[in-house]
This record gives structure tokens, sequence and C-alpha cells, in this order.
């Protein structure tokens, strides 16, 4: 796997080049509460994939509570495995880079969340940006003590939870935008770990090569090694980078970002940045 801040930054990278990308389409035009939860959303679950080791920085989050959460997951994502691999599939566990690792589990993933934030009122959505809150923290900030920073993990969350809802107040929300949000960072947890040197398995079921769990990677000389020195000078840098820049560009167009309008840009970058409605 990448490591965390690895893969937090691509879950927000992507969910900023998404909705950049969209422009005048849906979900290109939210409001800047529905983006920020959104942001919030998907670089949390750029971790939750990892929810399947009881060992990873994911699953000591919120302490013995995400830990028991893990180990449930954990072998529901064995079981799995040796229900449907096949006689080519490798012979492992499967506890690991399993089911939370596949566009099945990214897609009902995505659905749930949309279900969630439809069925209530704000309360659903505010625990909901809570513990994606956590997971995103939780990878950022992976080199805190994980047998002491259950507590500071779940205030910084709830801080940041009431800080959004103090700035956004009252406006309007899109449920659907936030499942998509959560497929997004799922979808970008995968490509981090499928150019590692394992693979992700994330189009279970569909049989590559005679295996249900096929190891999805680019060539070898093309995959890094998790925490080495493509990841860390060049890959997350990089990230860090696409992430924070395409989020101004979102942030302004929806009108949370004013001050992008003050900088000495050029013509055609603003134009960019801004375009001109058709």
């Amino acid at each position: 796997m990448a490591t965390g801040p690895t893969h937090a930054m691509s879950g927000l990278a992507a969910w900023a080049a998404v909705t950049t990308l969209a422009d005048t389409h849906a979900i290109g035009q939210l409001t800047p509460k529905t983006w920020v939860v959104g942001a919030t959303l998907s670089a949390g679950a750029a971790l939750l994939p990892d929810i399947d080791h009881p060992k990873s920085t994911v699953a000591s989050t919120f302490g013995a509570v995400s830990r028991g959460v893990s180990a449930a997951i954990s072998g529901f994502s064995g079981f799995t495995y040796r229900l449907t691999r096949t006689k080519r599939d490798s012979d492992r566990d499967g506890t690991h880079r399993g089911f939370t690792h596949t566009i099945v589990f990214a897609v009902l993933a995505g659905l749930l969340t949309t279900a969630i934030v439809q069925s209530s009122a704000g309360t659903a959505l505010a625990v909901l940006m809570f513990f994606f809150a956590g997971l995103a923290v939780r990878g950022l900030m992976h080199n805190w003590s994980s047998r002491k920073d259950a507590i500071l993990i779940t205030a910084a969350s709830l801080v940041l939870t009431l800080a959004c809802w103090a700035w956004a107040g009252d406006q309007p929300t899109n449920a659907a935008a936030f499942g998509v949000a959560v497929m997004i960072g799922c979808v970008a947890h995968f490509i981090g770990d499928a150019i590692t040197e394992q693979g992700c398995p994330m189009l279970w079921p569909v049989p590559l090569g005679g295996k249900t769990w096929y190891p999805v990677a680019p060539p070898k000389a093309l995959r890094m090694r998790t925490g080495g020195r493509v990841e860390m000078v060049l890959v997350g840098p990089g990230l860090t980078i696409v992430a924070v820049v395409l989020s101004s560009v979102v942030l302004y167009r929806v009108g949370a970002a004013p001050w992008l309008a003050q900088l000495d840009l050029p013509p055609e970058v603003m134009a960019w940045i801004n375009p001109a409605p058709e």
C-alpha cells in the first residue's frame, strides 16, 4: 500500500480534479458546503479500503472501536476471497487487499453514503463527515503514536466538522455528490495500491488470466515501493500540489475563494479558472 499521507492526498486530488473538469455539469456545480464535505469524504475514503487490516494505520483511527470493526471486515474479506478464488489465484488468506479493494466495494460504499444522507436530516451527514475526517486526519498524521492518538484524532475530527458547519451554515447539499466522493476516494486508493509492487485486485470478480482476484498493476518498471523515494519525493508532493491548485480553482468557481482573483495570473489562466458560460 502507499503511505497514509499519499492516499489521503490522492483522494483530495481526485475529487478536486473531477469537480474541476466537470465544469458546467452537475458535479461541477456544487455549493461550497457540498464541495468541502465531499473533499473530506473523498480524502477519508482514500484510506477506507485498508480497514480490512487490523494492524493498519487507519484501523487505529478511533481506538478499540475501529480495530473491532477492522477485525470483522478482515474476517469477511478472507471468507470472500476463499469462497471466490480460482486455482490460479495466489494461496493467501485474502484478509487484506481483498473485498474492500474492489470496485464493487467502492460502489456499495458510495450508494450507502447517498442512502444514509437521503434518509436522514443533517445529523447523518455530520456523523459521516466526522467519521471520514477522522480517517483523513489519521492518514495525514500517520506518525502519531497509535496508542495515544485516538482521542486526539477524535477531537480533531469533531473540530473540523463543527468548523465546516459554522462556516457553511444551512447551505443546501447534494447527497448523490457525497456518494460519488466516497467512490472517487476508494478508487484513488486502488490506483495508489496498483502502482505498488503487489498490485490491487480492484476488478474482482471479473476473471482475468483465470484469476478472479487478478492483481491489477502496471509493468514492474513503473511500480513504486511503499514509502520509497519515488513516493516520498515525487508522487506524494506532486499529489499535494495538484490537490491544492485544483481545490483553489473549484472553490473560486463556487464563490468560496474570491482571493484567487486578486492574484496576478495570466488572462489565459484566469479564463480556464473562470470559463465563460456557453
